[in-house]
């Protein structure tokens, strides 16, 4: 090994420990009286420790990060933060909390009810829209509740974490891991169906009883909640959200017929919210408040976090750690071998890298592998593809630096007091996460055999 070869090691390796000492402290700044997290330091530093050093050319950078093809990080981001603002604005209007208050008033008095109604709510709105989002609207809104109802909001909390990065596998736009690793290996919204689907399904039910045998006794308490009123929803801008939302989902499914970029798809659709809901604003006479609260809400610190880590990504495969990986992995030659060498790699790799920097490394891996290029193998870098994809989902509920929904979600318990260590997440997050992965590698193993 080289000493350049070295030494990003190096860099790598104290920028993972790094990210993780800053996702431990939770250390903040204030900008404009917002509290801004700042977990994206690390692979920032790193990243430019590269280009210092000249380890990595700003050419290099600049290709990488807008190369040829639709799945590069400037593009992934557009899809991504597209897709959420519109998210985040069914959230302002008030449509996610009133489809909270309207299931949590079915549960009555008892917790079970509410425990099940809570996790199918957030499991079928997260195929609609992604885990991060979800993570966003129902935190604060389960800790107001549980407050108000006097219960432990630990079974709740733990559940909706659960179920969005378990659901967040069913769709490709779920996540943007999902996106990364699909849209790298070529594969369209309907063939990604085809293959998550079962595996989905199987690990949300099995996920979901791990969850009330975690939680059962403390859910056999009887709750008295307090009777929420939901506030009015604007029927114009409601409509306009939704048709928006869906009309995007709808065409992302067909993208592949269409022959559209599904970044630029999601693009075309947030700009004619944003210019329905403007036109709206001024024929009401009122400023365009709206959109600008979803720009602000947007999770915007994933940006440098996302570049950086891909720099670093970068650098392992210019120095020839990637071909290394590959050729590790790439020993295992038949379908039930590949799907759980790379599920549980994929798993362990993001909670040290994070998931989507793990899923940048791993599409680089999965090319570099020795059955690459061999028609007669495509199935075996098909197997390995979807296994990453679980492992890039589940990997977030076993540590909180296994995905940025799991950073951003122990910043909100943190925030609205709820104690929730970084050992007591793992405690959590391994009891369910083992079965999870287990089950979701299990059912697409089934999807290629049967």
């Amino acid at each position: 090994m080289t000493s350049s070869a070295i030494a990003v090691l190096v860099i790598f390796s104290a920028t993972c420990g790094g990210l993780l000492t800053l996702v431990f402290a939770k250390p903040h700044i204030m900008l404009g009286g917002k509290k801004l997290s700042i977990f994206w330091l690390a692979p920032l530093l790193g990243a430019l420790s590269l280009v210092v050093s000249g380890l990595l050319t700003p050419a290099e950078i600049a290709t990488g990060l807008t190369g040829a093809g639709d799945v590069n990080p400037v593009k992934i981001l557009l899809l991504f933060f597209t897709m959420t603002m519109m998210s985040v604005y069914l959230d302002e209007i008030g449509f996610f909390r009133y489809l909270a208050v309207k299931v949590l008033g079915k549960a009555g008095h008892s917790q079970k009810v509410l425990f099940f109604l809570l996790y199918a709510l957030v499991s079928v709105l997260t195929v609609f829209t992604s885990n991060d989002v979800i993570v966003l609207t129902f935190t604060p809104f389960i800790c107001h509740f549980s407050k108000n109802a006097r219960i432990d909001p630990i079974p709740y909390l733990v559940s909706e974490f659960v179920a969005a990065n378990t659901w967040s596998m069913a769709l490709i736009i779920g996540n943007p891991t999902n996106i990364y690793l699909a849209g790298s290996a070529g594969v369209d919204f309907g063939g990604y169906i085809v293959k998550m689907l079962l595996p989905t399904v199987l690990c949300g039910l099995v996920s979901m009883g791990v969850l009330y045998l975690l939680f059962h006794k403390k859910l056999a308490q009887p709750i008295n909640p307090k009777e929420e009123k939901i506030p009015p929803i604007d029927k114009v801008t409601e409509v306009l959200g939704l048709v928006h939302l869906g009309g995007c989902i709808l065409l992302l499914s067909l993208s592949s017929f269409l022959d559209l970029p599904m970044w630029l798809i999601t693009c075309i659709f947030f700009l004619s919210l944003v210019i329905c809901t403007m036109a709206v604003s001024i024929f009401r006479r009122r400023a365009p408040f709206l959109i600008a609260k979803c720009i602000l809400r947007a999770p915007w610190d994933l940006a440098p976090f996302v570049l950086s880590m891909f720099v670093l990504v970068l650098a392992l495969d210019k120095y020839g750690h990637t071909a290394t990986l590959a050729g590790w992995l790439g020993q295992f030659n038949t379908i039930p071998l590949v799907i759980l060498a790379f599920g549980v790699a994929s798993f362990l790799a993001a909670n040290i890298l994070n998931n989507i920097p793990m899923s940048v490394l791993f599409s680089s891996v999965i090319a570099a592998l020795p059955v690459a290029g061999n028609p007669a193998k495509t199935t075996l870098i098909s197997a390995a593809l979807f296994a990453s994809v679980i492992g890039s989902n589940l990997g977030a509920f076993f540590t909180p630096t296994g995905a940025l929904a799991g950073i951003m979600w122990t910043g909100q318990l943190h925030d609205h007091g709820v104690p929730f260590s970084f050992i007591t997440f793992v405690k959590y997050g391994a009891t369910v996460a083992i079965p999870a992965l287990m089950t979701a590698l299990g059912g697409l193993i089934l999807v290629y055999v049967i």
